[in-house]
């Protein structure tokens, strides 16, 4: 309520005295800030060359919309909302720079118009100026839809770019720089903190897609942010077919069947071999004595006829 009628106080003086005053407060007319940075208001008072050792007594700050002062200085003493301050920690009422400092990190309900009122014992003046907030777009990102795209098969492209502000614009190039934004659908969705999800979908035809496209984003100045290059892979190659209907896979194969079934046919001979000559050689033993005993018989026959 205090600083209501400071305030009520102020514009009063303001209205009665303005047109007579030897001050004058200049602002910058506009002031932009990235998101999420501390924000400066400049104002600083003048006087005219009859006006010397000027004292302030007293300054307050107003954001539209806004029912309480943001800062208020009155009889020597400064109050202010949480994230407001002057410009200067050490400034006094001898001190024309009268600028204010937002030190909060910039958010979207910053931006408005600020009024600056001041009032001296020379008289009093008032200014305006606003504040811009801004966010940079991500960089944009493409996903194909069927993921196995190629420059034979239909399908789309998705575009996306998120955390800008205010509203942009997504748009698509191909290789040779011929844009095709007009044939693309874009969609604008507003995150919980105010910022932008920009999403564009390009539609791809068969028969008529190109090598490689490009999603560049663009600010709400018209301004280039980021871009992104999307390489439509060519299509898989089948085989080539050889003269007479020949598979050329079939060449390959058809040796390999006949290599295997010969190579299991020697194995088999070999196992069957050797069971066969395992079993001549089991021989009973009795028949094995009576064979060697005509061994004998016959060595002794060769020797006498010798002799």
């Amino acid at each position: 309520m205090a600083s209501a009628g400071i305030l009520l106080f102020v514009f009063t003086v303001s209205y009665i005295t303005g047109s007579k005053a030897f001050v004058t407060v200049q602002c910058k007319p506009e002031t932009t800030v990235q998101y999420g940075q501390k924000s400066l208001l400049e104002c600083v008072v003048t006087t005219k060359q009859e006006a010397t050792d000027l004292q302030i007594r007293v300054v307050t700050w107003k954001k539209e919309g806004v029912d309480d002062a943001l800062l208020v200085f009155n009889r020597g003493k400064t109050t202010h909302m949480p994230g407001y301050s002057f410009a200067e920690p050490s400034w006094n009422d001898r001190n024309m720079n009268v600028s204010l400092l937002i030190t909060n990190n910039a958010a979207l309900q910053d931006e408005g118009v600020y009024t600056c009122v001041v009032m001296t014992y020379m008289g009093s003046a008032s200014n305006r100026t606003s504040l811009k907030v801004t966010a940079k777009y991500r960089v944009p990102t493409i996903k194909a839809i069927p993921e196995s795209i190629n420059r034979n098969t239909e399908g789309t492209l998705v575009c996306t770019s998120d955390g800008g502000y205010p509203e942009g614009q997504l748009r698509w190039f191909d290789q040779d720089g011929m844009e095709w934004t007009k044939s693309a659908k874009m969609e604008v969705q507003k995150t919980e903190n105010g910022l932008s999800h920009l999403t564009s979908r390009l539609t791809l035809l068969q028969g008529s897609i190109f090598s490689q496209y490009t999603c560049v984003v663009f600010n709400a100045s018209g301004e280039k942010v980021d871009e992104t290059i999307f390489v439509v892979p060519e299509p898989r190659k089948s085989p080539v077919p050889v003269p007479g209907g020949t598979d050329p896979t079939s060449k390959i194969v058809a040796p390999v069947v006949v290599i295997g079934s010969l190579i299991v046919g020697l194995l088999l001979a070999v196992l069957l071999y050797r069971k066969r000559t395992q079993r001549d050689h089991h021989v009973p033993r009795d028949e094995s004595d009576a064979e060697e005993g005509d061994y004998q018989d016959t060595d002794k026959e060769c020797h006498n006829s010798l002799a």
